[in-house]
């Protein structure tokens, strides 16, 4: 069995879970065209300082939301704390949203060799690869939906490893009540700082933990800050120096960590990103309509108002509008997120 300290019984208590309400979200990207602000996503955003402190907030950052895939590091902090052994490549595919590329599926194959484990163990749902070339060649080799090319067949191959490790059952991995997801549990609150408000289920079958969007900013500030050695430092150190395998080539995450150095980043479904630097300035970001195509401007954005010089965030700072073939506008930032002026 594992040795789980909480927050709790590192003489700290943990704040109360987040209020499940309607968020209160605020513009945070405008989509203009030709000059004319055609639309606007809403969403909030949370950017903290190195010393914790919030240094902006926009929108409702404290009331409950599910964090998706962008909480996979903490799954994995977790899993690495339980006994897992992963380092290097299969601990970043650990945490992986991947795109289903090869090195993706023989990453989970290997995985779950080392577990002594069947592909047949997998419980997550079949789907085609996340990549939409790679979605496009595997529909023409004829080769169907599969466990091991959903993007988060990883995470359970080290779910099932991290469960077999342990002596716990196999069947029921997904079960909130089963031992490994309580473990998980238990490090998000720990990670998070605050209690869990509750407990549904994610795309790919797993538990999903809903926490406020300041307490994943200050789980990612934790992991990015730990002591080398440690799981959390483990974690960060094995998805920033294998990118692609925790995202996929051509993914912004990984073109996103390679520009910014030390950067730890992780996107989510419906609109969500989380990134933290080494000394624990964070951002967290929730779209509140889901919207890709606004996440990683206000993204950039939110890392420029964190200290990141903007030139390097620049490739990254606006999605391009297209008309007759040809950009006629752009899905920006919008103003609560521009610069500070110079005083």
């Amino acid at each position: 069995m594992s040795c789980l300290k909480t927050f709790a019984e590192q003489g700290s208590s943990l704040a109360e879970a987040p209020t499940i309400r309607e968020p209160l979200h605020a513009p945070v990207a405008q989509l203009v065209r030709g000059g004319v602000i055609e639309g606007i996503h809403y969403g909030s955003v949370v950017v903290l300082g190195a010393d914790g402190m919030v240094e902006l907030q926009i929108g409702d950052i404290e009331a409950a939301f599910y964090p998706r895939s962008a909480l996979k590091p903490v799954q994995a902090v977790a899993m690495l704390r339980a006994g897992l052994p992963l380092d290097g490549e299969l601990l970043s595919l650990a945490a992986a949203s991947h795109s289903g590329e090869e090195r993706h599926l023989a990453g989970t194959r290997r995985i779950l060799e080392q577990a002594g484990l069947p592909e047949e163990a997998l419980r997550n749902v079949p789907d085609l690869p996340y990549d939409p070339v790679v979605r496009e060649a595997w529909v023409r080799e004829g080769r169907l939906p599969s466990q091991l090319a959903q993007n988060c067949s990883g995470k359970h191959a080290a779910m099932l490893y991290t469960a077999h490790l342990n002596g716990w059952s196999l069947d029921d991995y997904l079960d909130p009540a089963h031992p490994l997801q309580q473990a998980i549990a238990e490090i998000v609150e720990d990670l998070t700082g605050q209690s869990i408000a509750h407990v549904s289920v994610d795309g790919c079958g797993a538990p999903l933990f809903s926490i406020s969007l300041h307490g994943l900013a200050r789980a990612a500030a934790r992991i990015t800050t730990a002591p080398p050695g440690t799981p959390e430092a483990r974690v960060a150190d094995a998805m920033r120096e294998h990118a692609e395998m925790a995202s996929g080539s051509g993914r912004d995450v990984a073109a996103l960590m390679r520009a910014v150095p030390g950067l730890l980043t992780k996107d989510g479904f419906e609109g969500v990103h989380v990134a933290a630097l080494p000394d624990g300035r964070a951002v967290a970001v929730k779209i509140a309509d889901g919207a890709d195509r606004a996440r990683l401007p206000v993204v950039a954005a939110a890392l420029a108002r964190c200290g990141v010089d903007p030139v390097v965030l620049a490739e990254f700072a606006q999605a391009p509008l297209f008309g007759g073939g040809e950009v006629v506008g752009s899905i920006r930032p919008a103003r609560a997120l521009e610069p500070l002026a110079d005083a």
